[in-house]
């Protein structure tokens, strides 16, 4: 079996490491810069106890495929459409990704989609360079059939990511973590306009009690920060690396690479979505989606914002 990792960046460049490290025949499809890296060094793979280069194999788009090739998609949820495109249609897709739009978007051109809820602590700030924070592993992903259920091939992935570095866990109900798992990504926005300041956690805090008010009335199941908190226990801690100081998540690292987008239409938009389809005013979130993609639009910095603007900002739309 091989594994054609599309966005070899943070997520998926780790879970590309790890499952090479493990023995597995990877393939990785990045871009630009990257690509070039990738094909000329290699990957490096910096995490807290060790800085390699991997020889991994890697392509810049669509290669023939052949029977036992499995897709891993690690692009972010605005991208997902166009990276899968060129792909065939009978290989199964697997969505590490945050958010939980992207597998019903492979479904409609995809027989077999599996979810993965990703928690893997990792940045990608450079062409060929990876730093993962998770210790003693890199992360733990699980992994389910969509829309539920697993079958051999969960179960494969599953075994295979625990080999080297990772956790990885088969479960049917694989968009409830993942609809967990976007509770907590609601303070992407937050972190990636403000950066890591004192009182962030208030309006952190606001958009997630909108979420969960949101979920609640639409009857969508979601696991709780207590369940994810014992499933991880202390396998996936985040340890500093000497040279390589943590600047942010995701959202942050877009706005930080000036890649003019951010996938906040599908963490905060998500909900703001769901509210509307449900009567659930979401004012917090709108604020934090609209402030997001204006940031990346404008290709503003990280922390680009002060607190009591966007406190100013979120009251005007909640009085409103």
């Amino acid at each position: 079996m091989r594994y054609i990792v599309i966005g070899a960046g943070a997520v998926g460049g780790t879970i590309g490491a790890r499952l090479f490290q493990g023995g597995h025949d990877v393939l990785l499809i990045a871009r630009g810069a990257h690509y070039d890296t990738l094909h000329r060094d290699g990957l490096r793979l910096i995490t807290p106890e060790s800085d390699e280069t991997l020889d991994i194999p890697a392509a810049d788009g669509p290669v023939p495929t052949r029977d036992g090739d499995v897709l891993i998609l690690a692009t972010k949820s605005q991208d997902t459409v166009a990276a899968l495109s060129p792909w065939p249609t009978g290989l199964p897709v697997v969505c590490a990704q945050n958010g939980v739009a992207n597998e019903r978007m492979a479904l409609r051109r995809f027989e077999h989609v599996y979810g993965m809820c990703v928690w893997l602590p990792a940045e990608h700030l450079r062409p060929g360079v990876v730093t993962a924070n998770g210790d003693p592993y890199s992360g733990m992903l699980h992994v389910g059939r969509y829309p539920q259920g697993v079958d051999e091939l969960a179960e494969q992935i599953a075994t295979d990511l625990g080999k080297h570095g990772l956790v990885g866990r088969a479960t049917p109900e694989v968009m409830r973590w993942k609809y967990g798992k976007l509770i907590g990504n609601l303070g992407n926005a937050v972190e990636a306009l403000l950066g890591r300041v004192d009182g962030m956690g208030e309006v952190v805090t606001r958009a997630r009690v909108e979420a969960m008010a949101v979920l609640d009335t639409a009857g969508i199941a979601y696991a709780t920060s207590e369940e994810e908190a014992e499933v991880r226990g202390r396998r996936v801690g985040i340890l500093p690396i000497e040279g390589a100081e943590r600047g942010g998540g995701s959202s942050w690292q877009s706005l930080a690479r000036g890649s003019g987008s951010i996938e906040a239409d599908y963490l905060n938009g998500e909900i703001v979505l769901l509210g509307r389809l449900h009567g659930v005013p979401t004012p917090v979130n709108e604020v934090l989606r609209r402030e997001a993609d204006r940031a990346a639009r404008e290709k503003l910095p990280p922390a680009s914002m002060r607190l009591e603007t966007l406190r100013a900002l979120i009251d005007e739309r909640c009085a409103t």
